[in-house]
């Protein structure tokens, strides 16, 4: 164990080396810093969802090969690993409304419940388009001034979701590298990707879901260690090559943020948030559990998850599943 994690951490040191003199040169080349325009029309709310059709979703469920399923989604509870503490949002919580009746003194009839509070980008979740916009606008160049208030927005919000259906790929960038986990606020690249699904025999198609695999799961759930500020991710590159060369339809990864954090960017604090969600209109997904899913050396498969039908809101829960193809 001692070894193991000796190399890791040398491997780690040289890898933070060979990527620092790349994350600070990107975004001045590849994001326009302004909302994009939408090509599926004036009142597109989904962006590259509309890549999904019928015809894709029959498709890749003919293709299911077996009935195993994996559960691509971590557990909500009390004192859970949250992202956004360190900006005001709540914590997980969760208490009993009704309680059942205990001891001789009960009836017939038991009743529990319980309320729920919790931000809406709580434990493996999907972002929104109107999470994040540039000068004013969120995707598909709606502002706002007209379309946000206090309870919300009129736009593109998780309720205009539609259920995901789609082949997916992950790639497991960690195990590429002969790493449990890899190191703090590493900025994953294009060149790292590239050699993930070389070591894997994968192939991105277009209107794919991509998972990327750190490894942070392997630090679950502990605060202490799985938190925003030192979570390895997609730098901007990477991000462009997977939305622009790759036409992926929908991103994902087991960290909090998607992209690697803190940003090398001064006047962005989430490059890759604003990139993909107000330039492209390119959803994702945070908090996913994939260590299943690498463990057994699955890389392709059908990916199925809905959002709840949360209007106006920038994010939902989800609790996907994973399906291997033939």
């Amino acid at each position: 164990m001692m070894k193991k994690l000796l190399k890791s951490t040398v491997l780690g040191i040289a890898l933070l080396a060979g990527a620092a003199a790349q994350i600070s040169a990107a975004s001045a080349d590849i994001a326009a810093n302004k909302a994009g325009t939408s090509p599926w029309g004036p009142s597109d709310e989904i962006g590259t969802l509309n890549m999904m059709t019928e015809e894709s979703r029959l498709d890749v469920l003919s293709r299911i090969g077996s009935g195993k399923t994996y559960d691509l989604s971590v557990d909500l509870f009390v004192g859970m690993p949250t992202c956004c503490g360190a900006f005001g949002d709540p914590s997980f919580q969760m208490y009993m409304t009704h309680a059942p009746a205990r001891g001789e003194n009960g009836g017939l009839l038991d009743h529990s419940s319980e309320a729920i509070s919790m931000n809406s980008h709580t434990g493996t979740h999907i972002d929104s388009l109107n999470h994040f916009g540039l000068k004013g606008e969120i995707w598909n160049g709606v502002k706002a001034d007209e379309a946000a208030s206090t309870r919300g927005w009129t736009k593109s919000g998780a309720d205009k979701i539609p259920p995901i259906i789609a082949r997916a790929v992950m790639v497991d960038v960690a195990a590429a590298k002969g790493l449990d986990v890899l190191p703090p606020s590493y900025a994953i690249t294009v060149e790292d990707l590239k050699d993930a699904l070389n070591r894997q025999g994968s192939e991105i198609q277009p209107g794919d879901i991509v998972l990327i695999r750190t490894g942070q799961m392997t630090l679950w759930p502990d605060p202490s260690k799985y938190n925003l500020f030192q979570q390895s991710g997609l730098s901007l590159e990477a991000a462009q090559w997977l939305a622009e060369d790759k036409q992926a339809m929908l991103l994902g990864a087991d960290n909090f943020g998607l992209e690697h954090f803190p940003s090398a960017n001064r006047e962005n604090f989430a490059p890759v948030h604003t990139y993909l969600l107000a330039e492209k209109g390119m959803s994702f997904m945070e908090v996913v559990w994939l260590e299943d899913l690498a463990a057994d050396e699955v890389y392709e498969f059908l990916f199925m998850a809905a959002p709840l039908k949360l209007k106006g809101a920038t994010g939902s829960p989800i609790r996907p599943v994973a399906i291997p193809l033939k």
